[in-house]
């Protein structure tokens, strides 16, 4: 088991995550406010852009294949190396999804 640094970009928070363990399950055990909802990698909730560093999430789901390499779910992702991530960042094919469905969901104006 080999252990890395994991620092949220834009905090003074910096954990320490072995490789067995994904970085939301370190972030709840060390009392880090880390958003999520499902722990399965289907809601996204969880997703952080990777500054530095690298993750294995296989079971990612929702990221196309590049967007695995720059962002990870951190309810899935197991650090390979010492991280930096910033939190609440989606990546741009989410970004689209959800501003496109706010905006597909605006009452016409009728007047």
């Amino acid at each position: 088991m080999t252990e890395y640094t994991v620092e949220f970009v834009g905090t003074d928070e910096t954990i320490t995550v072995s490789d067995k363990e994904t970085i939301l399950s370190a972030c709840l055990d060390e009392g880090i406010a880390q958003e999520y909802s499902c722990r399965v990698g289907m809601c996204l909730a969880c997703s952080a852009e990777i500054i530095e560093g690298d993750v294995a999430q296989p079971a990612a789901r929702g990221f196309t294949e590049e967007e695995k390499e720059n962002y990870a779910l951190t309810c899935m992702a197991r650090p390979q190396s010492d991280l930096k991530i910033e939190r609440g960042v989606y990546p741009p094919s989410i970004e689209n999804d959800m501003t496109s469905g706010a905006a597909d969901a605006a009452p016409a104006d009728d007047d």
